[in-house]
């Protein structure tokens, strides 16, 4: 040991891991050139690079982490917050396509071509920098939250405050694992709820880690921007057949290592508990839970910046298409990230770490030895760095294009090229900076889920709704930000709010402590008088008090029938805001719409001429491909009737999705047969 429990040979793999990406960005800068080359590497992405990119971009090491660690405090039944997934890659044979089609570099440039509105691009492109705060921040927590926990502080070097610190830690968690069975005595429930207390407010620790979140993010963001900033999107594209290999290997390393510290195949039967083997039974596995988490899941999939930057790389729509190929390798990733969270239920028992978020990096550093502790590493920080890139570049583009281009239109490539590289260093440290806000993995994995709805819903509608004003976007975007990020995320910051009777009302769960039923947790406002009134902190839930409003009555909810509601209205609210607003604005400019839908259903030529031709036909005629609308040619819904590669490829898709669930339960089944 050399750092902490890291291994010389663990150094020098990700060492070697390092020296590798930034190799690739130094050979692939002569392909950067140009905006288009910087951006979307000349749109010359074939299928394997599409493969590789989907898979990279959609398989990153926090799905790993938050998976097993819901998985390990949820049962398999935890899965599904991840695995819901499943469900969409049907539809992505048709997305991946309109992304391509629509002959942009950004999303951004969505709202410029369908409406004439720069004002919407700007404003896409700012909430996107603040978006990627958040992906980029929770993918930088995650990483740390991995590394930290495999450069452990040996306990005998912990201070006399870090040893109460982790010890109380421990007692809350023995406390809260008695008091479901009520086993508790009276003086033992006002013990938890004072650790409960002083852990809400940041003063207990699971663990002693040497190494500090500021300076590693710094050097870690330091290599992405390395290689990003002299590569591009070329260097994405590379890089990202590397690190799926050893996303690939991180997933895998954890599940025979497990097995064997446990006794083998046999004894996960015998050490989990059964109802926690059960894929579709136990909390949070109900239809309806599974279709909330599903809905803002794909309403928010179509405002991801990066969209345009990966699908628009593509050299022609098949290869676009492809990339649905590299989600479903995802799939089984999560299968295998399931099996590690049971493997450890298997290690340590139900509810047996301290910190759930800890499950993927206390099983690294149990069963993982020299070397194998660095791949490890490396494959993380691999995946991490593939999410990075991808929306450093996506953000980037879209602020030369909707930003710097709007300011300064005649500047030349080489400036705008030199103000994209700029971008993708202020972008990484504000993830930098937003990672050292983060401090709870579930609450950031549901942030995450949402917070790209309010646009995704609109873009959604751009592509199939003519009658769709720029106006009623306005409008959706701002007050559905209001209702699903911004009053959540604020509303404890307000003491008003947070410690309002009406809204810190509670109801009693099987220990007798107070459950919120509109923010995440209570705490008492003064912690030294067990008599002191509560206060609200974390999120709150403003979806479940809007629907108390109009008479749902959520208090007689449990707490997964509250997230639920929360999930539905989440995703349901912003479609029903740009439908009303829509038919009460003026409708866009009707050669600008019957443009830009004629120019949607106008197949990507194999060459450039080709594509060429194509446009120029569609310029003289947008409305020649009105007769393949489902709806009849003067509908205002875009709906295109399928082709053979429509069907056949949609129907291909479902028997995969289907088949990954059948072998998910039958691996499941075979796991618990005793």
């Amino acid at each position: 040991m050399i750092f902490g429990s890291l291994h010389w040979l663990d150094i020098a793999v990700v060492a070697a891991y390092f020296a590798a990406v930034i190799y690739i960005g130094q050979r692939a800068s002569k392909a950067t050139k140009s905006e288009e080359g910087f951006f979307l590497a000349g749109r010359k992405l074939g299928k394997l690079y599409q493969f590789f990119l989907s898979f990279g971009n959609a398989t990153e090491p926090q799905g790993a982490v938050s998976t097993a660690s819901l998985v390990f405090q949820r049962g398999v039944a935890g899965v599904w917050f991840s695995f819901q997934t499943v469900f969409m890659n049907p539809y992505f044979w048709f997305m991946n396509v309109w992304f391509r089609r629509v002959r942009l570099m950004t999303v951004a440039d969505l709202f410029e071509d369908r409406f004439d509105s720069r004002g919407l691009s700007r404003l896409y492109t700012l909430s996107q920098i603040a978006v990627a705060c958040v992906f980029l921040g929770f993918a930088n927590f995650v990483a740390y939250k991995i590394a930290s926990s495999l450069v452990v502080k040996p306990p005998v070097t912990w201070t006399a405050e870090e040893r109460a610190s982790v010890r109380a830690y421990e007692e809350m968690k023995r406390l809260d694992r008695a008091a479901p069975a009520g086993q508790l005595t009276a003086e033992e429930v006002r013990t938890l709820g004072d650790l409960r207390d002083r852990y809400a407010r940041g003063e207990l620790h699971s663990y002693i880690t040497l190494l500090k979140p500021f300076p590693f993010y710094l050097a870690f963001t330091a290599i992405v921007g390395a290689y990003i900033v002299l590569g591009g999107m070329s260097a994405a594209a590379v890089n990202e057949g590397l690190q799926s290999v050893l996303i690939i290997v991180f997933s895998i390393l954890l599940i025979p290592t497990g097995l064997a510290s446990i006794g083998g195949w046999g004894q996960l039967a015998h050490k989990v508990p059964k109802d926690m083997m059960d894929l579709f039974a136990g909390q949070g596995t109900s239809g309806w839970f599974i279709l909330a988490v599903l809905l803002p899941s794909l309403v928010q999939m179509h405002a991801l910046s990066h969209n345009m930057t990966i699908f628009g790389s593509a050299k022609n729509e098949f290869a676009a298409r492809f990339g649905v190929s590299g989600n479903y390798l995802k799939r089984f990733m999560i299968i295998l990230w399931a099996f590690a969270g049971l493997v450890a239920i298997a290690m340590f028992g139900v509810g047996g770490l301290a910190d759930p978020d800890m499950t993927w990096g206390v099983m690294s550093n149990r069963l993982l030895g020299p070397g194998l502790a660095g791949l490890m590493l490396a494959g993380v920080l691999a995946g991490t760095m593939s999410t990075l890139a991808a929306k450093a570049l996506a953000i980037s583009s879209l602020f030369v294009r909707n930003f710097y281009r709007h300011i300064r239109p005649d500047a030349s490539a080489e400036s705008a090229l030199k103000a994209a590289r700029w971008t993708v260093i202020a972008v990484l440290a504000l993830g930098v900076i937003s990672a050292l806000l983060m401090d709870n993995l579930q609450a950031v994995v549901v942030l995450v889920l949402t917070v790209n709805v309010p646009f995704g819903a609109a873009v959604l509608l751009i592509f199939f709704w003519r009658r769709l004003t720029s106006p009623a976007v306005w409008a959706s975007v701002i007050l559905s930000s209001l209702v699903i990020l911004f009053i959540p995320l604020t509303a404890d910051y307000v003491p008003a709010l947070r410690q309002s009777p009406a809204l810190t009302i509670s109801v009693p769960d099987a220990a007798g402590q107070p459950v919120a039923v509109y923010w995440k947790q209570l705490v008492r406002i003064d912690p030294t008088n067990p008599a002191s009134a509560l206060e609200g902190r974390g999120r709150f839930n403003v979806e479940c008090w809007l629907l108390d409003r109009v008479g749902f009555g959520t208090s007689r909810y449990t707490p997964n029938g509250r997230e639920t509601a929360q999930f539905f209205v989440d995703g349901l609210l912003p479609f029903l805001f740009l439908i009303v607003f829509s038919y009460v604005t003026r409708p866009t400019e009707k050669a600008r719409v019957d443009l830009f839908y004629g120019k949607m259903k106008t197949p990507v030529g194999d060459t450039p001429e080709a594509e060429a031709e194509a446009m120029e036909l569609t310029r003289r005629q947008p409305g020649r491909f009105d007769h393949t609308k489902l709806f009849g040619a003067n509908s205002s819904w875009e709906f295109a009737k399928w082709d053979r590669v429509d069907a056949i490829g949609f129907v291909i898709c479902c028997a995969i999705s289907g088949g990954i669930i059948a072998l998910f339960a039958f691996l499941l089944k075979l796991a618990s047969a005793r």
